[in-house]
């Protein structure tokens, strides 16, 4: 794709030169035209070569266009370049362990998963959720519910009045040039689901909030802005399978509380490392285990040129299981939403060269609510089949 990248940007140039050329060839003639006229001599060969240059004129045009369309298509599905810091590697096994919290739990019997669990309590129902929605669909009851909604409310609280997010409700559906601004489009439309007339459900907070300022010049002195908001979230999750499909892992449709950051270029990379440890508070004060590791060139998503993965512990699976994923996106998604600052009057640097910069967004998940109550549910179990409740939570639950 690069390839075809470079061969249409080359085509562009070289069709740019060409009109260049014949405009300032038309400017020189016409010139030169004025001048014959005034000594009496005939323009009649000038003119007829100014006829050819103008056919040639209007046909280099929608050649430009068409050139300059596939290009953009094809550097739409080009991802970001992955930050220095980014470990080369090609599968998760490649992923840097930076560091873990806390220690796995103990039992003496043998750990059940959390849908066991769920639905010998009565809070989880899969069977009846499939018979209304089909497959990948997850009925919470009673204390289920209540847990759900609390771990939302708790994520919520402690992300705006200690972390300073600014809470927003935005719509649960956006249009495509939306999801184009972050880069969910044209390359993962098959991940999405749309509506028959053109919107697309949200797959995650971090559409709707990032693109808030689609087309916008925010201030210097306003950056970083930090924005949190709960949605569900809506994915087709095809070609997913084995463990993934049963339980609450990988649903059509789950919760997510989203923490989202617009930050000045020359400190995005300070800025995720608060947004990661905001989203690590919430497992720390849930006193779940879990670890961070930094993806590898090619465990990393599509926008980001870094990212942190948040892996909670699941006893059941023996395993750690992604809960969040915080990643600086840079300037990528800010140039596709248009989305820059006006910096102040200051010292020059390589990042000021002009006051209009594209500013850097960074998001990540804080945390995703399903996985957490699944974490809650594996990590708390009692023999008995029961589990006790974060002593966090208990406010949210009467």
């Amino acid at each position: 794709m690069k390839d075809q990248v470079s061969e249409l940007d080359a085509k562009r140039k070289k069709l740019q030169k060409e009109f260049d050329d014949l405009r300032a060839r038309q400017n020189q003639v016409s010139q030169e035209i004025q001048a014959l006229k005034k000594e009496g001599k005939s323009t009649n060969a000038l003119i007829a070569d100014m006829q050819k240059v103008a056919e040639r004129l209007k046909e280099i045009g929608p050649e430009q266009r068409s050139v300059e369309e596939k290009l953009k298509g094809l550097s739409l599905q080009l991802p970001n370049k992955p930050h220095k810091s980014v470990p080369v590697g090609k599968t998760p096994e490649d992923n840097r362990v930076e560091r873990i919290w806390g220690e796995k739990p103990k039992f003496n019997f043998t750990p059940k998963d959390h849908v066991e669990i769920g639905e010998k309590l009565g809070i989880l129902d899969f069977e009846r959720a499939a018979k209304i929605a089909g497959s990948r669909f997850a009925i919470y009851k009673g204390l289920g519910a209540s847990l759900e909604r609390a771990l939302i409310n708790f994520m919520l609280d402690l992300h705006t009045k200690e972390h300073g997010y600014i809470e927003v409700l935005p719509p649960f559906m956006v249009n495509a040039k939306a999801l184009v601004g972050t880069g969910q489009l044209p390359k993962f439309e098959s991940d999405l689901f749309k509506t028959t007339d053109g919107y697309y459900l949200v797959p995650t907070a971090e559409v709707p909030l990032t693109n808030i300022y689609q087309d916008e010049i925010l201030k210097e002195e306003d950056l970083p802005i930090s924005l949190t908001a709960y949605t569900p979230c809506f994915r087709s999750e095809a070609g997913s399978y084995g463990k993934d499909v049963k339980g609450l892992i990988r649903q059509h449709q789950f919760n997510k509380v989203e923490l989202v950051k617009f930050s000045h270029p020359d400190h995005s990379y300070e800025n995720l490392e608060k947004l990661t440890k905001n989203a690590e508070t919430v497992l720390q004060k849930l006193e779940l285990h879990y670890r961070v590791v930094t993806l590898c060139t090619n465990d990393m998503g599509f926008a980001a040129a870094k990212t942190y993965d948040l892996e909670v512990w699941l006893p059941s699976q023996n395993t750690y299981r992604e809960i969040s994923s915080c990643s600086n996106c840079e300037d990528f998604q800010a140039k596709r939403a248009n989305i820059r600052f006006r910096a102040k009057d200051g010292p020059s640097t390589s990042l000021r060269a002009s006051k209009l910069q594209f500013v850097h967004t960074l998001n990540g998940s804080g945390l995703a609510v399903g996985r957490t109550l699944i974490a809650v549910l594996e990590q708390f179990q009692q023999k008995d089949g029961s589990f006790a409740i974060p002593e966090v939570l208990k406010p949210y639950l009467n």
